[in-house]
C-alpha cells in the first residue's frame, strides 16, 4: 500500500501542473473585450491582453476571417490593431496562442465613452426620492439588441489599474433600468438616426471631482490639487486627485471609440475660477493618452440648482453661475468640443434634474450635427458675442444664431439685470428685436454691465430658433 502512495501523488501533481500550464497559456482579455461588445466601425481597432510570455497570438476577425499575428512580450502582454468593416454583425473574434479563446455576438458600430459624476451615473430607475422623468415607459420600450451597455464598477485606487469590472449587456428593460439615463438617451437617439449598432461605456462616480479624473502630470498647473502618495492620502474615494483616472479610466485608455460625452462640474462649483483651465487640460490630457487625435468631446453644462450658500452679510454665493461660465469658455477654447446647455432643465431644490432625456438628446444633437454631419439640424445654442450702450439701453448681440433668437413664451426675458459704474445690479426689462436683446432699467440710467440668468437657480427663457437655450452669461468680470 505504501509503495502506491508516491506514484499517486506524483500523478496528481503532474495533472495539476498540466492544468495550471494550460490556464497560463490561454489568452486573457480585459473585461471591455468580451462577449456582446461593440467595436468602432471602419477603424484600426485596438485589442490587447495577456498570454504566455514570448508566445505568438493569432487573432481571427469573423467579418472577413483575416488573421493578425502578434507576440506576447516578456511580461505576457500583447496588443494589436485590427481593421474593422462598416457597421454590422454579430461576429465572432478568436484569439489563439495554442489554446483558443472566442468572443461571440460582437457588433461593429459606434462606440462612445460616457463619464462624469452623479448626473451621468444616475440610472434610468433614478435615485431614491429622485426619479427620471418618463423613464418607466422608456424603459418598457427599450429592448434593442443594437444598443450595447457597459458600466464600469466604481473603483478608486492609488496606482493605475489594467482592468475594470463590468460586462457588456444588450439594451432591454432589466438592463436599461440600471443604466445611466443620460448615456442611454444619448445612445438611443444616435442609434435611431444612424441605424447602426451603438456601444456605450459608462465610467462615472457620483460626487466626483474633475481632479479625480486627471493624472498627476495634468494637474501640475493646479497646485491646490494634492496628489496622494499613500493610501492614507486618499481622503475621499471620489474626490482625491488621480484616483478615478487610475481605477476607472486608465484600463480603458486605447479603446478605439468615436468620442466622449461628459456630465460633471457640480463638485467643482466652489472652485469655478480654475475650472475652465482644468477642464480644458483634462480634455487635452485624455486625447493625448488615447492617441486617437482630437476625438469629439461633448459635455453638459451643469443645470441650475439652488446651492443655498449665503455669506455672513446675507448675500447669495452664485458659484454655480461662475462654473457654468467656465464651462461655456471651454468649447470656445478647445477644438472639437460642444456644450449642451441645460439652463431650462434644472431643479431649484434638486441637484439631480429629472429631465435626463433633455441632457442625453442635446448631447446627441451635438454629435449628430458636428460629428456625423447631419444637415438641417443644430446642436449648438446661440452664444453671447458683445454688447453696446445707446443712451439708457444696453443692446446685446449673439453669435451662432442664424435664425435669430426668441423667448420662451414671447419676445421678452425676465432674467436680465443691468448695473452702472457702482456695480450694483438691478432687474431689467429685456425685449427681443430680431437678433438682439435690448435691456433697460429705470434705476440704471447709464448701464455699463449686463447679466443674463446669472444666478444659482433660474429657469432659462432665452432660446435660439433651434429650440436650444442660451447659456447664462455676463458682460463684466467683477
Amino acid at each position: 500500500m505504501k509503495k502506491s502512495v508516491l506514484p499517486r501523488k506524483t500523478l496528481l501533481l503532474a495533472c495539476l501542473l498540466a492544468t495550471a500550464l494550460g490556464v497560463k497559456a490561454e489568452v486573457k482579455l480585459p473585461a471591455i473585450f468580451s462577449d456582446g461588445m461593440v467595436m468602432q466601425q471602419q477603424s484600426n481597432a485596438n485589442l490587447w491582453g495577456t498570454a504566455t510570455a514570448g508566445k505568438q497570438v493569432v487573432i481571427t476577425t469573423g467579418w472577413n476571417n483575416k488573421q493578425y499575428r502578434t507576440k506576447a512580450d516578456a511580461t505576457g502582454k500583447w496588443q494589436v490593431a485590427v481593421a474593422t468593416p462598416k457597421a454590422g454583425g454579430p461576429y465572432t473574434l478568436t484569439f489563439n496562442d495554442g489554446q483558443t479563446t472566442s468572443l461571440k455576438n460582437v457588433l461593429v458600430g459606434e462606440v462612445w465613452l460616457c463619464s462624469g459624476q452623479s448626473n451621468m451615473e444616475m440610472p434610468m430607475k433614478g435615485f431614491k426620492n429622485q426619479p427620471v422623468a418618463g423613464a418607466n415607459m422608456d424603459v418598457l420600450k427599450s429592448k434593442n439588441p443594437a444598443i450595447r451597455l457597459f458600466t464600469v464598477k466604481r473603483t478608486s485606487t492609488l496606482l493605475p489599474q489594467t482592468d475594470v469590472v463590468g460586462s457588456w449587456q444588450e439594451a432591454e428593460p432589466k438592463t436599461v433600468y440600471e443604466f445611466s439615463a443620460t448615456a442611454y438617451y444619448f445612445g438611443k437617439l444616435i442609434q435611431e438616426m444612424l441605424q447602426v449598432p451603438v456601444g456605450l461605456v459608462v465610467t462615472a462616480w457620483g460626487g466626483s471631482a474633475a481632479e479625480a479624473w486627471m493624472t498627476e502630470d495634468m494637474l501640475k498647473a493646479f497646485p491646490d490639487a494634492k496628489i496622494p502618495r499613500t493610501d492614507e492620502d486618499i481622503k475621499s474615494k471620489n474626490r482625491t486627485p488621480t484616483v478615478l483616472y487610475n481605477g476607472m479610466l486608465n484600463p480603458l485608455i486605447g479603446l478605439t471609440m468615436k468620442g466622449v460625452i461628459w456630465y460633471q462640474g457640480e463638485d467643482n462649483y466652489n472652485r469655478a475660477h480654475t475650472y475652465a483651465d482644468m477642464f480644458a487640460t483634462l480634455i487635452k490630457g485624455w486625447r493625448a493618452a488615447w492617441k486617437q487625435g482630437d476625438f469629439p468631446f461633448y459635455y453638459c453644462q451643469i443645470a441650475p440648482y439652488d446651492y443655498g450658500i449665503i455669506t455672513e452679510k446675507g448675500k447669495e454665493v452664485i458659484n454655480s453661475a461662475y462654473l457654468r461660465e467656465a464651462q461655456a469658455q471651454v468649447e470656445q477654447r478647445v477644438p472639437h468640443t460642444g456644450m449642451a446647455v441645460l439652463l431650462d432643465a434644472g431643479m431649484e431644490k434638486g441637484i439631480h434634474p429629472s429631465k435626463k432625456n433633455i441632457a442625453g438628446e442635446r448631447l446627441a444633437l451635438l454629435a449628430l450635427s458636428k460629428t456625423y454631419g447631419f444637415e438641417g439640424v443644430s446642436g449648438e445654442s446661440p452664444y453671447y458675442k458683445a454688447f453696446e450702450v445707446k443712451g439708457d439701453t444696453a443692446i446685446v448681440q449673439f453669435e451662432r444664431a442664424p435664425m435669430w433668437i426668441t423667448g420662451k413664451d414671447c419676445f421678452e426675458s425676465k432674467l436680465f439685470k443691468v448695473a452702472g459704474a457702482d456695480k450694483v445690479f438691478y432687474p431689467a426689462k429685456a425685449w427681443i428685436e430680431r437678433s438682439k436683446v435690448y435691456v433697460k432699467s429705470e434705476q440704471v440710467p447709464h448701464p455699463v454691465a449686463v447679466r443674463y440668468a446669472f444666478d444659482n437657480y433660474v429657469d432659462g427663457d432665452l432660446y435660439g430658433c433651434n429650440g436650444l437655450p442660451i447659456s447664462s452669461f455676463r458682460t463684466d468680470n467683477w
